[in-house]
């Protein structure tokens, strides 16, 4: 797999899992994961978005320790990716538009425990993409940058 058909898998794969799993480090070292309903945005190769508030904690974490690690499976399980990369909050207009353009629909928890309607875009630049298929016993590795 070369890196075209790997962000090309995590494009389907984020398309039909519609949700994954954030893992970050919080101030004190330790790990902290959570849901998200990540997006990739045509135009945008090589990165990750999802949505969070500006008053949630993980974005002190992400300041303090920018290295990140995203999960996506399919509900069958037969294949599961892994994402690593540097991941940084943007509070840019456009950005935020296309990306609640693709997630919007999907952020209903988000708006109910957001009630401020204030957020911020979470960038995941990628460096790498593993892909395990456990059916198979495989696993591969693609560094992006």
């Amino acid at each position: 797999m070369d890196k075209n058909e790997a962000l090309s898998l995590l494009e389907s794969l984020v398309e039909e899992a519609q949700v994954a799993i954030l893992s970050t480090v919080d101030t004190d070292g330790r790990p902290a994961m959570r849901w998200m309903t990540p997006a990739v945005v045509k135009g945008r190769p090589g990165s990750l978005f999802a949505v969070t508030s500006p008053h949630f904690r993980k974005v002190k974490h992400i300041e303090s320790h920018p290295d990140v690690e995203w999960m996506i499976q399919t509900r069958d399980l037969n294949r599961i990716v892994n994402v690593r990369g540097r991941i940084s909050p943007v509070d840019n207009p456009s950005l935020k538009s296309e990306v609640l353009e693709g997630i919007g629909k999907r952020l209903d928890i988000f708006w109910r425990v957001n009630r401020k309607v204030e957020f911020l875009v979470l960038e995941t630049v990628i460096t790498e993409v593993s892909l395990f298929r456990p059916l198979e016993q495989k696993r591969e590795f693609v560094k992006i940058r």
